[in-house]
């Protein structure tokens, strides 16, 4: 009896593990879903056609991004979920307003290939973080650092103007994306292993979470878009 009792904890521990992975990546998968209407919705109403002849709307529009992504990892701690979860799907949808403007550069068709492209990636490299045996932490710090390392290359690269500079820090982006999101699905498992199950705590838990792998996507995404997207004629 007390065997099967252990045994039933451990399965029960388990599916709160599952469900818990599951609710990060159903929660970054729907904030994809609401980028990608906000980019939609703003190309086709002619939205993007006043964030181009408005440049300052189109940098409060960015400001904004920015804003919400520090603001809702930096109060994690102090606000409701709910709260949380407002700020993630606000961010998405901000997102995918500036994304409009894709459509003005890139084909249609090649930014939808590319779309499946990033999602494939994605998912090896997430299985890959799931399910290696081997600790990311230290690689994720090597990486976290390289991410900082290309953000001054980038603002370095807007007074230098080299192209081949130019393609490097996409190269290296993209290497880099690709490790980030192994790492952070090893992180959301090792939260799914914190034992929060059904708290508050874990309701932010999964926001983070799910922001963390949004935003590893969406990055990739527009790296990966620098290298196969065709532009319009």
């Amino acid at each position: 009896m007390q065997g099967s009792t252990v045994f039933d904890r451990d399965r029960a521990a388990v599916q709160v593990q599952s469900e818990f992975i599951r609710r990060v990546f159903n929660w970054m998968a729907l904030g994809l879903g609401v980028t990608a209407i906000s980019a939609l919705f703003a190309a086709n109403t002619g939205l993007v056609y006043s964030l181009v002849t408005h440049p300052m709307v189109m940098m409060l529009l960015v400001v904004g991004e920015l804003g919400l992504v520090i603001a809702l990892s930096a109060a994690i701690g102090r606000i409701g979920s709910a709260t949380a979860f407002l700020m993630f799907f606000l961010y998405a949808a901000l997102t995918g307003v500036t994304f409009s403007t894709l459509f003005l550069v890139y084909t249609k068709g090649s930014i939808a290939s590319t779309f499946f492209i990033t999602g494939g990636t994605f998912a090896v490299m997430s299985i890959y973080g799931y399910t290696t045996r081997r600790d990311l932490t230290s690689i994720g710090s090597l990486l976290i650092m390289g991410l900082f390392g290309i953000i001054i290359a980038s603002v370095v690269n807007i007074f230098l103007r080299s192209p081949a500079f130019d393609w490097l820090i996409t190269y290296a982006g993209i290497a880099i994306f690709i490790g980030l999101t192994a790492y952070d699905a090893q992180q959301v498992k090792a939260m799914a292993y914190a034992g929060f199950a059904g708290t508050e705590e874990e309701r932010k838990g999964a926001v983070i979470g799910a922001l963390r792998l949004y935003l590893d996507f969406i990055n990739l995404f527009l790296l990966l878009l620098r290298l196969f997207g065709r532009r319009n004629n």
